[in-house]
C-alpha cells in the first residue's frame, strides 16, 4: 500500500478504486530546507526538479542545476535519477546517480534539501481481463503503454511540438507515426530525418533543401524535409545527435517559422509540425552544454516517454505473439516456442527493448530456441546458402540436405536478400518509403539492410 505523507493537506486524501479503475501512486515532492522551503508539488509519473521554469518543481537555488534530477514511483520505492548535475545529488554523505529509496528519504542538491513521499492521488481506467490495445501498429496491455496511447490520442489533435524520449529500440518512430496518423495532417506527408546518420554538411540540405550550384555536386534543386512535408509532419529522429551549428540553424527556423534553401535567397514558410525523438536525456545535455536550452524548449512543448520493455513485462507475451504471426508462424506461442523459451524471454532484461525481442522471436523461428545471452544468428551472419532439396530456392538437385534449422535459415536469407533488393529498387532507395511499402518498422528494415550489405 502506498504511504501517505504526514505533511499532506486535507484535500490530498486517498482514493478508493471503482469498478474498472486502478489507483496509481504519484509523488509529493517537498522542499524542506533551502531558499524555497515549504514549496511542494504533487506530480504524475515523473517529477523533475531544477531551476529551469519547465521543471515540475522549479527552485531558485543557484547551486541547483537547470535540470537537476527526476523522481518517479517504482514498485520497490522511489527512483531518484541525477541528470548530470554540476553539484551532484546526495543522500547523507553519499553522492548518487541513480537509486531507489523509500518514501520519506531526504535528498540534498546544492543548498536545497527535498523529501519525496508517495501520494495516492489518481484513479485510471484499466482494461478488462488484460485486453490488449492497438494503436498505429503498436500493441500493449501494460498500464504505462495504455496511458501513453491515451496521451497520443490527446496530443495528436493539437499542432504543438512533441519530444519523444525512450531507450533505443522502444518504438519512438512508431509513436511519431501514430501522432501523425491521428492528426488532421494525416493526408499530408510525414518526412523523417535521421539526425544521427547524416554529416553536418548534408544535414542542412536534407532539412532545408538546396539550390542548383549551391555546392560541389549540387547539379539540381533539392527540396528539404520542411518543404517536402508541406503542412504535414517533420520527424527529427535522434535529435540529440544534432551538431551545435545545426542546432542554431534549426532553432532559427522554428522561431521564425521560415527557412531558406542552402544557396537560396528567398524565404519559404514552415507549415509542418515538428516531432523529435531521442534516446538521450536532453536535459542532461543542456546541463553540460551539449544541447541548447532554447532549442530544447522549442521541441519539448509536450514530452512523451516510452518505458523500456523491462518495465512493462506484461507486454512481452502479446508482442511475441504479434511478431510470430507477422513472421508467418501458426499455432499458439506456447506450442511454437515452448514454455521454457517463453519463461526465459519473460525474465530477460532486454537492453535492446522491442527491437531485440523481435530479433529473438525471428531467430527462434529460423534456427530454434536458444539460451538468452547467446549470440543470435538473426542480427548477424546466417549460414551461407547451400540449398539442395527439391522445391527449395537455389535447388540444383545434387546438393546434400543441411540440418533443418540451417536449411531453413539459408532459405530465409536468400528470400530476404531478394525481397529487400526489389523493395529498395521499387522505393528508389528511400528507406522510409520502403518501410511503408513493406508495412515494416523502419528501424527493423535498416537492420535487415545492414545485415544483407544493402545499406552502407
Amino acid at each position: 500500500m502506498a504511504l501517505k505523507s504526514a505533511a499532506m493537506s486535507d484535500h490530498e486524501t486517498q482514493l478508493s478504486p471503482r469498478s474498472g479503475e486502478q489507483i496509481v501512486s504519484t509523488l509529493r515532492v517537498e522542499v524542506v530546507d533551502g531558499p524555497d522551503k515549504g514549496k511542494h508539488v504533487i506530480g504524475g509519473d515523473v517529477v523533475s526538479v531544477g531551476t529551469a521554469r519547465d521543471n515540475a518543481l522549479a527552485v531558485a537555488d543557484f547551486t541547483v542545476s537547470r535540470y537537476h534530477l527526476d523522481v518517479s514511483v517504482r514498485p520497490g520505492g522511489i527512483l531518484v535519477s541525477d541528470l548530470g548535475s554540476t553539484n551532484g545529488t546526495y543522500i547523507g554523505a553519499v553522492r548518487i546517480e541513480r537509486a531507489i529509496v523509500p518514501p520519506g528519504t531526504l535528498v540534498k542538491l546544492g543548498g536545497t534539501t527535498i523529501r519525496f513521499d508517495d501520494a495516492v492521488r489518481r484513479a485510471v481506467p484499466v482494461l478488462p481481463g488484460g485486453a490488449r490495445r492497438e494503436l498505429a501498429g503498436m500493441i500493449a496491455v501494460s498500464p504505462p503503454m495504455v496511458r501513453l496511447f491515451a496521451d497520443i490520442e490527446r496530443v495528436a489533435a493539437t499542432p504543438t511540438s512533441v519530444l519523444i524520449v525512450g531507450e533505443s529500440g522502444t518504438g519512438k518512430e512508431r509513436v511519431a507515426e501514430a501522432l501523425h496518423a491521428r492528426s488532421s495532417r494525416a493526408k499530408a506527408p510525414l518526412v523523417t530525418i535521421d539526425c544521427g546518420a547524416l554529416s553536418s554538411s548534408l544535414l542542412a540540405s536534407e532539412l532545408f533543401g538546396h539550390e542548383r550550384g549551391a555546392f560541389t555536386g549540387a547539379d539540381r534543386q533539392h527540396k528539404g524535409a520542411f518543404e517536402r512535408a508541406e503542412d504535414g509532419t517533420v520527424f527529427l529522429d535522434e535529435i540529440g545527435e544534432l551538431p551545435a551549428a545545426d542546432q542554431s540553424s534549426l532553432l532559427g527556423v522554428l522561431e521564425r517559422r521560415r527557412f531558406r534553401r542552402v544557396g537560396g535567397s528567398s524565404e519559404l514558410p514552415v507549415e509542418a509540425r515538428v516531432i523529435a525523438a531521442t534516446n538521450r536525456d536532453l536535459r542532461a545535455e543542456v546541463n553540460n552544454g551539449r544541447f541548447r536550452q532554447d532549442l530544447y524548449h522549442r521541441l519539448a512543448v509536450v514530452v512523451l516517454r516510452l518505458a523500456p520493455l523491462r518495465e512493462r513485462r506484461e507486454d512481452i507475451p502479446v508482442l511475441v505473439e504479434h511478431f510470430a504471426r507477422e513472421l508467418g508462424a501458426a499455432g499458439s506461442i506456447e506450442t511454437v516456442f515452448g514454455a521454457e523459451q517463453l519463461a526465459a524471454w519473460q525474465k530477460h532484461p532486454w537492453p535492446g527493448n522491442i527491437r531485440e525481442l523481435r530479433n529473438a522471436v525471428e531467430s527462434a523461428l529460423v534456427v530454434g530456441p536458444q539460451p538468452m545471452g547467446s549470440p543470435q544468428p538473426v542480427g548477424g551472419e546466417l549460414p551461407t546458402p547451400a540449398l539442395g532439396a527439391p522445391g527449395l530456392p537455389g535447388d540444383t538437385g545434387d546438393q546434400p540436405l543441411l540440418p533443418y534449422k540451417d536449411q531453413r535459415a539459408a532459405v530465409v536469407r536468400e528470400f530476404e536478400h531478394g525481397y529487400l533488393t526489389r523493395l529498395m529498387a521499387q522505393a528508389a532507395g528511400n528507406v522510409s518509403h520502403a518501410a511503408r511499402i513493406a508495412k515494416m518498422d523502419r528501424s527493423h528494415l535498416i537492420d535487415l539492410l545492414h545485415r544483407h550489405g544493402l545499406k552502407g
